[in-house]
């Protein structure tokens, strides 16, 4: 998160020049971990020419250390098969994901933490749904029943936290977004990552399926993680991305998944289903708001309610629209369409008022007419305007 709006890399080095391509690729970024790079990726390497039963390279992105980590990087790529290195003149592990993965033509690219805290036979089944699939990012989590996890009181506090304000904000559905351990398939998915977003909202904004792998983790004591600042620039990236969120951005540019919309038959079936729901639910608030509100107060009140859980319907069972793409121009497209029923039957009850009519009885029944008039040009503005295609 804390690297989602930085802008391009001016160098990125390859060791060496020409890349191989596997079906998985293992990113492992890094920054002055001299100390600590050259046995954890021997450790990986062991694991991977051992274990692991796909094709995989490891690629190592050196963050502009100042240390001796980018020298230790490729003598380990020049000593070990299936292992590169790049290296980069600018500090962001953002930046090392999103230029290792956009230049990467592995099926799966994933990423996790040099100091290798997360058990290593997570991978398989972080990967395994991306190769099928079934999902289009996978991402480990410690934080699920079946993880098993060793870290102190202090760092559990600040990643529950942290992950309870990412999906208030940015209403993420997954349940730990700080988890060093994450894959991501082809296409859409990928374009996310690549395009800034490390375990940002732009995933749940576009709708792309998450995998959740529960995992075995144990807290390195000697991380280089500075909590306060990284906090810090997590909470400015979320602050970013619901500002672009908000201004109708963080839109992938995907092809559009395949849609088969109902039949017009079936539509208006559906339609007038929903119809004939909304109409028993608009007709009991009214009676239950009447005498408390007035007779405005709780048609207004009514049909404001019913508008909102009938755009909602309509959206997912009339039309077969899901996710969250376009989700906010439905729902206020069909809040103006129901301005429509709304004047008619004010004006319904300024008639019954200048009437003399007062009784609750002959008033539902007005508006209860009133809104069946108005329902056959409502079916038309959703299904030609507010749901098009």
């Amino acid at each position: 998160m804390a690297a989602m709006s930085e802008p391009a890399v001016s160098t990125f080095a390859w060791e060496p020049v020409v890349r191989p391509v596997a079906t998985v690729e293992i990113v492992v970024p890094v920054y002055n971990e001299a100390a600590g790079l050259e046995a954890s990726i021997r450790r990986l390497h062991r694991y991977l020419t051992e274990r692991f039963p796909l094709t995989w390279l490891v690629t190592i992105v050196d963050n502009a250390s100042t240390d001796g980590t980018w020298a230790i990087a490729r003598r380990l790529a020049a000593e070990l098969d299936g292992v590169q290195a790049g290296h980069l003149d600018r500090k962001g592990r953002g930046r090392a994901l999103r230029a290792a993965w956009s230049a990467s033509r592995s099926a799966v690219v994933a990423y996790m933490d040099v100091d290798l805290s997360t058990d290593l036979n997570a991978l398989l089944p972080l990967v395994a749904p991306l190769l099928s699939g079934h999902s289009d990012i996978a991402i480990g989590t410690r934080l699920a029943p079946g993880s098993d996890v060793v870290r102190g009181p202090k760092r559990e506090a600040i990643s529950r936290a942290y992950n309870l304000l990412l999906k208030a904000t940015l209403g993420a559905g997954f349940s730990d977004a700080q988890c060093g351990f994450k894959a991501v398939g082809g296409g859409g998915g990928r374009g996310a990552v690549a395009g800034g977003a490390v375990g940002g909202g732009v995933v749940v904004r576009n709708g792309l399926r998450i995998h959740e792998v529960p995992v075995d983790w144990v807290d390195d004591p000697d991380s280089r993680v500075d909590v306060v600042p990284t906090a810090a620039a997590d909470l400015r990236g979320m602050w970013r991305m619901r500002l672009t969120f908000w201004r109708g951005g963080g839109l992938l540019h995907r092809p559009a998944p395949a849609r088969t919309a109902p039949a017009l038959g079936s539509q208006l079936i559906r339609f007038a289903s929903i119809g004939v729901v909304s109409t028993v639910v608009f007709a009991v608030l009214f009676a239950l708001l009447a005498g408390p509100l007035g007779p405005v107060g709780a048609d207004i009140v009514a049909l404001s309610i019913c508008a909102v859980a009938n755009t909602a319907a309509n959206r997912r069972l009339t039309f077969a629209l899901q996710g969250p793409v376009d989700r906010s121009r439905h729902y206020a497209a069909g809040l103006a369409v129901t301005l429509m029923p709304l004047a008619l039957t004010l004006a319904t009850l300024a008639l019954l008022g200048a009437a003399g009519v007062t009784a609750l009885g002959p008033m539902l029944v007005a508006l209860t007419l009133v809104n069946g008039l108005a329902t056959a040009a409502r079916f038309v503005l959703l299904r030609c305007w507010v749901f098009r295609a």
